[in-house]
């Protein structure tokens, strides 16, 4: 039996309806500084009937209308030229600037948006793709073929550049598309895939990415400087996809400034080469454009959307047969739809023995047998075609079970002995204090980071050493750095000592996998931690130095804590309080319950996985939500059991408003 790992919750604090929403900060976001601007996202702006991808095509009156508005309502529009004025300290901003761009070169922008932009002189960005203004009849677009005309010409272009009004943006050569992804065929975008070359049965090297990057890149800078007659600095990227290897190439080619459609306001510390934007969709009314701006002054992001989370195992999706793999996934994402969650902790190793630590990974890695490449696969699927926002990957830090013939499969965690009256970590464990330990771990991150969709990281609840653990030669070398003594039993035995082992083992802890989650960011640079914490963490004083967690150190340290809420698996007398104890502790904490998250237990692990029943699974929520919790997850999901009740969550989970302080949001927002 697996022992039970935690998704984690966010919730929020109310917000006095009597704010306006200017006087209305995030003060439990990461970034504490006020919104500068704001970046706009068109594609086509053209009536109903005349759309290419319906799905982020504006009306031309509607357009206008939303013109209209920004301008009535104190909105300023900026250039790149004002932005970077700014950021050098030669030029503020207006309040409220707001900077206009469009995506994919449509003609429509030509002759619905233009005269709208003349009219009321307003900078804006254009990005185009090299290879669709260079084609003769047709354009590629997604797999369909699409008239040339559809798309700006030479004249418009030159003609809106010309009226000092327009800056033109790269948005790649050849590279807004979708590439083979994996082994089953994902169709993935091509600016972050390491291709999956069916003939060789392998994946694209790392060499072989950054040249056709690079290539594309350098090939769209020439044809856009020649054809338009200005050199890019600004990098579109599709789809909003980037990552460190790509910005840097775009740097290298003289374009500093890269857009993206990441989540959030752009601050103080937003970086030029990742500015966020606003996707203006097709069916986006006035009220929503407002709430959207809105959000951005308010420094709100995603991560204020109320979290329902189901944690899925891997480990029951894969079969022997790639094809009962492939019915087992399908079944997979009825289920999800059917739940009505919007995320997904899903496991990326593989556990085969049940004893917490990984044998293998569903990914290919250069240090762990690969049971199959299915973290992919999985995950594509569950972002392309369910209603789940976001996907982390649930991952051991130090719980790894190594080929013997690596060279740090013995460098592992020394227990002295198990203390009968607190709960003890069994999984077997490498050593943090190793250095060849801590290369392995960070190589086999590097290699999950190459998957094309992780939003998040949720760490295993093996982030722990115990009151007896590391007396490793590895460990006793850093307890020497620290000045403490050499041994676990001499340490133990000065009360001062003990006090100063346990708040640096936790520290050290909590800093590598802060140092792991970095690395997964590289390639994915909005991604979030969060970590499984004991119970007993919030419960009990000692417990820090049971486990080397730490309730405060948790929360200050990742975006979530994950509290394993688990009552009969702690055997709790009293669940009810058990819950609300923890909800207690947790709101001492500054942004305690805005990090936190309370995972229920469905099954009853004690009691030969016997179902939590429906009924008090959806009190259990009910509870939880009077308390003030706003974000829940669960663990285990069995798909074909159906437990939990799907039906009972979907419903149990809708009785909370997509975001947090719905009702609340909305009266704060001011009046038209």
């Amino acid at each position: 039996m697996r022992k039970p790992i935690v998704k984690f919750i966010f919730a929020f604090l109310s917000i006095g309806s009597c704010l306006m929403a200017n006087e209305i900060p995030n003060i439990c976001s990461r970034d504490q500084n006020p919104n500068e601007f704001t970046v706009l996202s068109y594609h086509e702006i053209s009536e109903k009937s005349e759309t290419l991808d319906s799905s982020y095509a504006v009306t031309p009156e509607h357009f206008e209308e939303q013109v209209n508005w920004l301008m009535k309502s104190g909105y300023r529009f900026i250039s790149i030229d004002d932005i970077l004025k700014y950021r050098k300290g030669k030029k503020p901003l207006p309040k409220k600037a707001v900077l206009m761009t469009f995506d994919d070169g449509y003609q429509s922008v030509y002759t619905n948006a233009f005269p709208v932009i003349k009219k009321h002189k307003i900078p804006v960005v254009i990005a185009l793709v090299g290879s669709w203004m260079e084609a003769k009849e047709s354009v590629d677009f997604d797999g369909h073929k699409i008239a040339r005309g559809k798309f700006l010409s030479q004249k418009e272009i030159k003609e809106m550049v010309q009226s000092g009004l327009v800056e033109i943006a790269s948005h790649t050569y050849s590279l807004h598309k979708g590439i083979v992804g994996n082994p089953q065929g994902n169709m993935q975008p091509a600016v972050i895939t390491r291709q999956w070359l069916s003939d060789k049965q392998r994946y694209e090297d790392e060499k072989s990415y950054k040249e056709r990057i690079y290539n594309d890149l350098a090939t769209n800078n020439t044809f856009l400087e020649n054809y338009t007659g200005q050199k890019p600095r600004i990098m579109v990227w599709p789809y909003g996809y980037y990552n460190k290897e790509v910005r840097q190439i775009v740097e290298r080619l003289g374009m500093p400034i890269g857009l993206t459609l990441d989540d959030g306001s752009n601050t103080a510390i937003t970086p030029l080469w990742g500015l966020r934007r606003i996707l203006i969709e097709k069916n986006m009314t006035l009220k929503m454009l407002e709430q959207d701006m809105w959000s951005r002054n308010a420094n709100r992001t995603d991560n204020d959307r109320v979290t329902k989370a189901a944690h899925i195992d891997l480990d029951y999706m894969y079969d022997p047969d790639p094809a009962q793999t492939e019915r087992n996934l399908g079944d997979l994402l009825d289920r999800i739809k059917k739940l009505g969650v919007n995320t997904v902790y899903l496991q990326a190793f593989a556990d085969p023995d049940a004893n917490g630590a990984a044998d293998y990974v569903y990914f290919p890695n250069r240090n762990v047998p690969m049971r199959s490449d299915l973290f992919n696969r999985v995950a594509w699927q569950i972002a392309t075609r369910t209603q789940v926002k976001r996907i982390y990957a649930w991952m051991p830090m130090m719980a790894w079970q190594l080929p013997k013939n690596n060279p740090a499969a013995n460098d592992t965690v020394v227990t002295l002995q198990v203390d009968p009256t607190h709960l003890n970590m069994g999984y077997p464990r490498l050593s943090p204090f190793s250095p060849k330990a801590q290369k392995v771990i960070q190589e086999i991150y590097e290699d999950l980071a190459k998957s094309p969709r992780i939003d998040g990281i949720l760490f295993h609840d093996d982030v722990t050493l115990s009151d007896y653990e590391d007396d490793s030669p590895f460990a006793r070398r850093q307890y020497k750095k620290w000045g403490l003594a050499q041994s676990v039993t001499q340490i133990r035995s000065d009360s001062g000592q003990f006090e100063k082992w346990t708040n640096l083992k936790t520290d050290f802890l909590d800093q590598f996998a802060m140092k792991l989650a970095q690395i997964v960011r590289e390639e994915h640079p909005g991604l979030k931690t969060a970590r499984n914490l004991y119970a007993q963490v919030a419960l009990n004083e000692y417990a820090e130095e049971w486990y080397a967690q730490g309730l405060a150190e948790s929360i200050d340290k990742y975006d979530y804590t994950a509290i394993m809420a688990m009552p009969y698996m702690e055997q709790a007398p009293d669940p009810k309080a058990f819950y609300e104890k923890i909800v207690e502790r947790v709101k001492r904490e500054e942004c305690g319950v805005e990090r936190t998250v309370m995972e229920l237990q469905t099954v009853n692990w004690r009691k030969n996985d016997a179902p939590i029943s429906s009924e008090e699974l959806n009190d259990t929520i009910q509870h939880l939500y009077g308390l003030g919790v706003h974000h829940l997850a669960y663990y285990p999901d069995s798909v074909f059991k159906n437990i939990p009740d799907a039906d009972t969550m979907r419903q149990a989970f809708a009785k909370k408003p997509t975001y947090m302080h719905q009702t609340t949001l909305n009266n704060t927002m001011p009046n038209k």
